[in-house]
């Protein structure tokens, strides 16, 4: 049986590389979010670089949280390989300390990592990446590819001025917040009557308050203007289930959100998605490490087999692809979305069982 002097050993080394390996992904996902970054925007007249390095410190969140189960599985190779070089391993065997019992401190801080990062990280990486996007939209010009969703968002709405479709380039504040925005007026018959092409358009009360205007009418000249408003009848709580991204939505506010969308008769798969996909986070992380044992806990006299740690690298890879296609299949309802987020864990955690048992047990 493990003691309490090895266990809380164990468990501080575990979280001592899992933080320095954090500290690594930190500074490269911000130095190539920064670098990306300005190589889109540094031509615009509104570009400074106080702005691009303020835009990526706000998006790194959500890409370290992206990012947790590969940081969890390298450190718990080099872990387990630290232990193992320093023959810690094979004196805990030789105690009578099964593999079991030593993996149970990782386990349990991968669980804890988990658990912090869906009910601290995630509402201040979601708060994070919705201010960049209100930060971004303000930047005139900024390439559409760079928006997280490749279909560009439409809105219809009716007014006592008729019928409006609206569409952006790119959301921000939950879709309350447009750039590179159009207004198509229709009339009765379905034909455009004017053409309204905004830099911005913010939904306040009852109304769209427009920035950088042009307007197009058939027949009369283009005409130019500061500021427009466009009449309303839209909800922001429609507008968050129709356009705001999943990720900007905090882990709270998800059930909330997909009961919302289910009321206004939307499809919440993303939602959902989301949501059921942190709820599975921390035992994703579990599985991630029983998967790295089945690679690392193995003494090899001269050092862990680069076949070995290759194949400890290419199973959390495979994981993931898996991961991010059972995803999508759920955001878009092909899959119910909690067997999409719950499968990639079942399925790593029982190969991590099934090899340390044929191992272990035989």
């Amino acid at each position: 049986m493990i003691g309490g002097t090895l266990f809380r050993y164990f468990f501080r080394r575990y979280l001592v590389i899992t933080l320095q390996f954090f500290a690594g992904v930190l500074v490269i996902s911000y130095l190539a979010d920064f670098t990306e970054f300005s190589r889109r925007a540094s031509t615009l007249p509104n570009y400074t670089i106080s702005l691009a390095m303020l835009v990526s410190a706000l998006r790194v969140p959500l890409i370290i949280q992206t990012a947790i189960p590969f940081v969890i599985l390298f450190s718990a190779m080099a872990t387990l390989m630290t232990l193992n070089r320093k023959h810690e391993l094979v004196i805990a065997r030789s105690a009578g300390v099964s593999a079991w019992q030593f993996l149970a401190p990782l386990c349990l801080a991968s669980l804890l990592i988990g658990v912090f990062t869906v009910t601290v990280f995630n509402p201040l990486a979601a708060a994070a990446l919705s201010q960049a996007e209100v930060v971004e939209a303000s930047l005139q010009g900024v390439d559409p590819s760079s928006s997280n969703d490749d279909i560009i968002p439409w809105l219809r709405q009716e007014t006592d001025e008729g019928t409006t479709i609206i569409g952006a380039a790119k959301t921000a504040n939950r879709g309350q917040l447009l750039s590179d925005a159009t207004f198509l007026r229709l009339d009765d018959n379905g034909t455009i009557t004017e053409r309204i092409d905004a830099n911005t358009a913010k939904l306040e009360k009852g109304a769209w308050q427009l920035s950088g205007v042009t307007e197009y009418r058939p027949g009369k000249q283009i005409t130019h203007s500061d500021s427009a408003t466009v009449k309303s009848g839209l909800t922001p709580e429609f507008i968050e289930e129709s356009l705001a991204e999943p990720e900007t939505i905090p882990f709270y506010e998800l059930g909330r959100k997909i009961r919302a969308a289910h009321s206004f008769g939307l499809k919440a798969g993303g939602f959902s998605m989301q949501y059921h996909s942190l709820i599975a986070l921390p035992w994703l992380l579990v599985a991630m490490t029983l998967i790295a044992a089945t690679v690392s806990m193995r003494f090899v006299r001269m050092g862990q087999s680069a076949s070995m740690i290759l194949g400890g690298i290419l199973a959390g890879f495979l994981l993931y692809v898996v991961s991010v296609l059972v995803k999508a299949f759920g955001s878009a309802g092909i899959v119910p979305p909690v067997a999409a987020a719950w499968f990639p864990v079942v399925v790593a955690m029982f190969f991590g069982i099934t090899f340390l048992l044929h191992k272990e047990d035989g």
